[in-house]
Parts: structure tokens; sequence; C-alpha cells
């Protein structure tokens, strides 16, 4: 990870660890506590053992996989985790004994154990997906268990209480951020070095493409600390009565993360085969919006036994382009899509949410798009912020119909959202948006520049900024065409 510079002192009031060296962190504190070191990777690296009296949960998970650790046949290669949790024993009470010695809640410990019984929940009540998927492909999914034992529920579900987390499989605490090692701890965080804890197919093989597409994520998550910085010198710059200066320096800072994260997004094609992700996908699907879960599912003895709907593992739990989206101040459409993005932030972690809620506070405080767009260089960093928003979330469009959208008829993504609409809808908003800055703000004046002469920088920037308008336009059309033909398509 990539250590970066102090923040001001001042968001040490809401943030009091930020300037923190992560290895001081007491383990009270949620893993997911934003360091200017960090960023919003885990501030150490998940355990990868468990307590003593959590043994029985720890074998059960190493037993688990289509392939084990030693490459056997795991319980879900012959669909018997079913049969092997029947007996499993309860031990939601010890959940509460999991505590640091001053007497305070181990949350480093307890996002662990949240992490593998989430791991076991989705694999129970999706295994017969995904004995229906492999034995025949074509005919779908099926239906999956519509109760989840208490022996599972019950730890699973205090953990989610003490982390204020939705009691699901999530990206952040469960699937991957907390979920990877490192082969050879000198090494540090280089991709051939990360390893996954735990996985539900055949991801314990650091070669296999489940593991790279969990891995994928962890290496581009792993260069947020300069993206944070670099967001919170622009707020504080503005908030204090900064120099211009230095607030454009925040957003070089940006630049320079975004280009080394959407460097890493790239490597999915190599680390992850396309035609291999439809398989370990089974297992990483929600409960909301789900052929396979029509009544939802029931938590036994929680919430009256009534059956509860949860939105699945997803990549939009992320937060690297929703903290852009709320400093860059991107409307979204008025639309039940982005109902669905909205949802979706209760399944980050507590100071992700936290974190997030305050660049989104200050910056429609501060005005940060009116701010930018007074002025010639300032107004191209934040289209070229805007770009960034754009590449990835149309590489992500790439992802999607590469993946899933060629290769399914499903409807839905794992996090319930409709597969062909969903990512358009959030990727045509920030189209738009650079469209209108640069027509409305840009375009008079990098042909004659209304704050004087043009000076080197500025003149640099606008060889770039044209042709990327001019594909931005070029690419919308495209998007609108493929998202009528996929619809059309579909009958949807």
């Amino acid at each position: 990870m990539t250590v970066s510079s102090t923040v001001p002192s001042s968001l040490e009031k809401l943030f009091p660890y930020i300037n923190h060296d992560p290895a001081s962190i007491p383990h009270s504190v949620d893993p997911f506590t934003i360091t200017t070191t960090s960023g919003f990777m885990p501030y150490k690296l998940a355990p990868t053992e468990l307590p003593e009296v959590f043994k029985p949960l720890a074998q059960l998970i190493e037993e688990m996989p289509v392939a084990k650790a030693d490459g056997t046949p795991g319980l879900l290669a012959t669909y018997s985790l079913g049969s092997a949790i029947k007996d499993f024993p309860d031990l939601t009470d010890e959940i509460d004994k999991v505590r640091t010695e001053d007497g305070k809640y181990d949350l480093y410990t307890l996002t662990a154990l949240f992490r593998d019984y989430s791991y076991v929940a989705s694999a129970y009540i999706l295994e017969p997906c995904w004995e229906n998927w492999r034995k025949n492909p074509d005919g779908g999914y099926g239906l999956g268990r519509d109760r989840l034992p208490h022996s599972i529920a019950g730890p699973m579900w205090r953990c989610a209480e003490i982390l204020d987390l939705q009691p699901f499989l999530s990206y952040a605490a469960s699937y991957a951020l907390f979920n990877f090692t490192l082969a050879n701890p000198s090494q540090g965080y280089t991709y051939d070095n990360l390893r996954l804890i735990r996985a539900f197919e055949r991801g314990l093989d650091p070669k296999s493409s489940e593991a790279g597409f969990i891995l994928t994520h962890i290496d581009m998550v792993k260069e947020t600390a300069p993206l944070v910085n670099g967001a919170v010198k622009v707020i504080d710059n503005l908030s204090r009565g900064g120099s211009r200066a230095d607030v454009n320096e925040g957003f070089r800072e940006i630049l320079q993360a975004m280009e080394k994260i959407e460097t890493s997004m790239e490597d999915m094609w190599k680390n992850s085969k396309p035609a291999d992700y439809l398989s370990f996908r089974v297992f990483i699907f929600g409960i909301t919006s789900q052929s396979m879960f029509p009544n939802g599912v029931v938590y036994e003895g929680i919430n009256d036994n009534k059956p509860m709907f949860f939105r699945g593992e997803s990549g939009a739990n992320d937060a690297i382009i929703p903290l852009l989206d709320h400093l860059l101040q991107i409307p979204m459409p008025d639309t039940p899509l982005t109902k669905i993005l909205y949802e979706f932030r209760a399944y980050r972690p507590k100071p992700h949410r936290e974190f997030l809620a305050h660049i989104a506070s200050e910056a429609e405080k501060l005005r940060i798009r009116d701010y930018a767009l007074a002025d010639t260089e300032t107004a191209i960093l934040y289209l070229k912020a805007l770009d960034h928003v754009r590449s990835f979330r149309w590489r992500h469009w790439l992802f999607a119909r590469e993946y899933i959208i060629r290769r399914t008829y499903h409807p839905t993504a794992t996090g319930g959202s409709p597969i062909v609409t969903w990512l358009p809808n959030q990727l045509s908003a920030v189209m738009e948006l650079m469209l209108d800055t640069y027509d409305k703000h840009l375009s008079a004046r990098l042909q004659t520049d209304a704050d004087g002469p043009m000076d080197e920088t500025v003149a640099a920037y606008r060889k770039q900024i044209v042709p990327t308008i001019e594909m931005v336009r070029e690419q919308k059309e495209k998007l609108q065409k493929e998202v009528e033909k996929w619809c059309k398509q579909r009958g949807v």
C-alpha cells in the first residue's frame, strides 16, 4: 500500500485515526477505519486463524470449497454442505466474549468471524442452485434454501449487530477486502503475493479465475491512500480558503491514484477468464430481487422467523467511485435504478459509510463543481477526474457485457440490480456531466482562453481534452445502442 501525506488535524475530530500508523491501531477499532496510509483497505491484514472456540467453523470452511487448499474435492464438490451443517454447533453465545484485553469488543477478530460465517451462509443457501447449475447450466439456478439454521444465522447476525453491518456476505468485510493475506510478508502487496483466505470454488489456487477476480479488486483498492488524501486536500483547502494551486494539487493526486487503480482494473481480463465467471458467481448472489429466493430467507430464531431480503456481494459496494461521485458532485437521474445505487451504501463498512457521507456533505456545502469551473486549469483537472469515473464505469460495463450478459439470460446481477440497464444508468450520468462541463464551460476557453493567454499546462491539457470529448460523444451513442439491443433481445 502507498503511504500518503498527513491530512489536516481538523479532520481528526471526525476521524481520530486518520493520521495514525495503521500498526498502532488497537483491535477494538473497526478494521476498515480509514488512514492516510491504508486508504479504503483494512488497517491490518485479516487473520487467517480463528479463536480456538471457533475451531468447528474453521474446520467446516476449510472443508467447504469445491477444491480445497490441497486440491482435493470439498463439500461443495459433492453438494454435501447441507448435511454437514445439520449437527453444527451453535456458538452464538461465544460472539460477545470476543474482546480485547481491556474488555472492549475485538472488532478485528469479529470481522474475521463475520467473514467466515457469511461465507458459510451464502454457500449453504445457494448450494442447491450450484447443483442445479452444474448439472444443467441452461436450466437456470432453481431455488435456493429458504431457511438458514441458527447455528450459522445467529453468530453472523450478532457479529453484524456489533460491527454495524448488513448480515449477509459483503464486498469489503467478507468477500474481498478482509479475505486475503500475503504469501511472503516481506514482498509486500504485489499482485503475485496476494492469496485468498476463503473461497467457494477454486479460489485457494491463486491462478484460478475465482482468485483472480477477487485479488484484482484488492490490487485496485490497495492504491486508494493517495485517492483519499487527494480528496481530503481538495476539501480542506476549499474549507479554509487555501490557494487554488493547493486545490489543483489535490486533484492531481486523485488523477495519479486513478491511473494506478485503472491499470490494476484492466488486468482483470488476464487474471480472471470471462468463461469461468458464471461458475463461482453462483455463490455471491443475494436474496433481494432473485428468482432463487421468491420468498426471502428465514434466519432461524431471528426477526420472529419472518423472511428477510438482502442484496448480494457487488463491486458497487466499493468506495472508490462513490468517493468521486460525491467529491465531483455527479448528479444521478431520479430513477428506480439510482435508488438501488443508494441502497448499496448500507453494505459498506461503517467507517467507509461515514467518510463518504462527510465528503458528500462537504462537497455540497463548498460547491466544489462551481469552484472548479471558475478557473480554466481547475476545470480541466475536474473534467479529467470525471473522465476517470467514466472510464472506470465503461470498463465495468465491458466486464458485465463480456463476463455475464453474453453468457446468461439471468436478468439480475449478484446484488439484485437489473443486469442490462443498471450500470448504464450511472455511466450515462457521468457522460452527460462531462459533455455539459465541456460544452458550457471549457469549449470556448480552449479556443480563446477567457482567463488570459493560454499557459503551457493548459495548452497541453487541451490536446488531451478535445479528443476525449469526441470519444465520449461516440461512446455515449454506442452505449445507448448496445443497451437497446440487449433489452430488445431479452424482452426487457
